[in-house]
């Protein structure tokens, strides 16, 4: 049995919702078909006891000792086979839900990460998350249900020759009604289909709702705005709520013809059967046949009809994937050009970031300063060049390699402190105490009961808002980047921590190209060079305390924002 998940998952047919499930199919088509022929003869095994048992007694009846010891002989190695395939069966169609969901979760990770900042202007928090929550279980179902599905395909046929060379009628009757049911069945897909996939997209704008009430909970107790967001979201949870119940009466109503039809298919093959018996068509043995054969037809009856309720859910669910993995990001990063290093230059606003210097930026919109950083950083394309190679040259590899942008946006995620502060996991325990000194963040680390070796809860919530921050600061700083951008890295601290932590940033980066946007005058100070952006454009340069004295809308722009 091969490990999961694979090393590479390859590329996706993101097409349509069919293609994607085929391409999951052929990606692991060995065990799938392996997992056939297991599930094709545990099938068959037990196909094979109400012929084995009508012969049995067929042989009781006329007294033939030696024909009724092979058949219970027949009988007992059918057992066994039904039990071993059973079990082959059952361990290769766990094998292959898994693969198909570790290989979706793989594909459309991997799509997010190249998506970056794209994808959250695309979609929103809930449709993302719905995909790990359910889509992902309805696809290794869908899946999963080949193996038994083709199965029970191969079992009605192998029952439905059996029973036409034993009476023709009957056999006409299983191979007629078997499609007949099918068919039946048939006007119950559209609707449900049309049902789950309302109630997957309110579901997703219900987690939406949900994640943004938990992210601002505390701000919206600040304004005493709990009680509406909560009211909003039980309307909508209701929204999810009805679409559930529209969706239940659909499957509840599926789930009774998976009981209804087969029953009165099998009855009347029953009901036949006896005829022939009363007649002298047929032996007492083959009654007992077909009457093993009526118990037996429910199990493959019913897994062709609830193959079509697992495939129909599998398609909802690839729809979801394959509209993330539709989507392209806004800078596409495909240049194979490299750069030296150098200036970091920006032609819109004609920001010049000269290498090797610890530059601040100040703004008094903050939204410019950000979509300037967007541009530096080559989150949306932009005429930027590095070293005077234009940024949309290089492989985007590279230049989030080469070129970080840290805000306050970034989260610390579950596991070791140490994990999420060091990401490369290369880093020296010297450097590590390094960046905790810069960022003072060595009480926060002092304060937990193992050290770096805490658990970090998710999101770091158990971290105020200061210390995230300063955590965070750690992390980037531990990245080493050539070209360190930084967001309002003390916005949350005191004035004591925030001038120190300036003091030692520039100590820390001398000689490495750093960019720190803020409207602090203890950052500004410490700064070789300070820019001043006003309307998206670079209005003036130099030290902060020349700026000062020089430009009266610099000192009212910062008087203001760092007051």
């Amino acid at each position: 049995m091969r490990s999961l998940p694979v090393a590479d998952p390859g590329v996706p047919d993101a097409r349509s919702p069919i293609r994607y499930l085929w391409w999951v199919a052929r990606a692991q088509s060995g065990p799938i078909l392996i997992g056939i022929g297991y599930a094709i003869l545990w099938w068959l095994s037990q196909a094979l006891v109400p012929l084995t048992l009508g012969k049995a007694v067929d042989s009781l009846t006329a007294d033939d000792a030696g024909g009724l010891v092979r058949w219970s002989a027949t009988l007992l190695g059918l057992g066994v086979l039904t039990a071993f395939g059973g079990v082959m069966r059952h361990r290769l169609a766990v094998f292959n839900w898994l693969a198909a969901a570790y290989r979706t979760v793989q594909v459309t990770v991997r799509q997010a990460t190249r998506l970056g900042p794209t994808l959250p202007k695309l979609l929103s928090t809930g449709e993302v998350i719905s995909v790990g929550n359910s889509d992902i279980a309805h696809i290794g179902n869908a899946v999963d249900i080949v193996l038994r599905g083709v199965g029970s395909i191969v079992a009605i046929g192998a029952v439905t020759v059996i029973l036409l060379v034993t009476s023709p009628q009957l056999g006409l009757i299983v191979l007629i009604g078997v499609p007949v049911m099918a068919a039946a069945l048939a006007p119950l897909l559209r609707p449900l289909h049309r049902r789950q996939h309302s109630q997957r997209d309110l579901q997703g704008e219900l987690a939406t709702r949900a994640a943004d009430i938990v992210a601002g909970l505390r701000v919206l107790r600040g304004i005493g705005g709990e009680s509406v967001f909560a009211g909003r979201y039980r309307e909508e949870s209701q929204r999810v709520r009805a679409a559930g119940v529209r969706v239940a009466s659909v499957d509840s109503t599926l789930d009774g013809a998976q009981v209804l039809l087969p029953g009165v298919l099998i009855a009347f093959v029953t009901w036949r059967g006896a005829h022939y018996a009363m007649d002298g068509v047929i032996t007492v043995g083959q009654l007992v046949a077909f009457y093993g054969y009526a118990l037996f037809l429910v199990g493959p009856l019913r897994t062709l009809t609830e193959a079509a309720d697992r495939l129909t859910k599998g398609h909802v669910a690839a729809r979801r994937v394959v509209r993330i993995l539709s989507l392209d990001p806004e800078v596409a990063g495909a240049g194979t050009a490299a750069a030296k290093g150098g200036d970091l230059v920006d032609a819109s606003s004609g920001l010049a970031l000269r290498q090797g210097r610890f530059t601040a930026l100040a703004c008094a919109v903050p939204e410019e300063a950000i979509a300037l950083v967007e541009r530096l950083g080559h989150y949306v394309a932009a005429e930027v060049t590095f070293g005077g190679v234009p940024l949309g040259e290089l492989p985007t590899e590279e230049v989030r390699r080469r070129i970080l942008v840290a805000d306050n946006a970034a989260r610390l995620f579950s596991g070791r402190l140490a994990d999420q502060l060091d990401v490369s996991g290369q880093a020296c325990d010297a450097a590590v105490r390094e960046a905790l000194h810069v960022a003072c963040a060595e009480d926060i680390v002092d304060a937990l009961p193992e050290g770096l070796a805490s658990h970090v809860a998710e999101a770091g919530r158990e971290f105020s808002g200061g210390q995230q921050q300063r955590l965070r600061l750690v992390r980037a700083l531990l990245a080493d980047p050539e070209v360190l951008i930084l967001v309002d890295p003390t916005s949350a601290v005191d004035a004591h921590t925030e001038a120190r932590i300036a003091e030692r940033l520039a100590k820390a980066r001398l000689g490495r190209t750093t960019l720190v946007c803020t409207m602090s005058p203890l950052v500004l100070d410490r700064a070789d060079t300070v820019i001043f952006l006003a309307d998206g454009r670079v209005r003036a340069e130099g030290s902060h305390r020349s700026l000062l004295a020089s430009d009266p809308e610099y000192a009212a722009t910062v008087t203001r924002g760092g007051s």
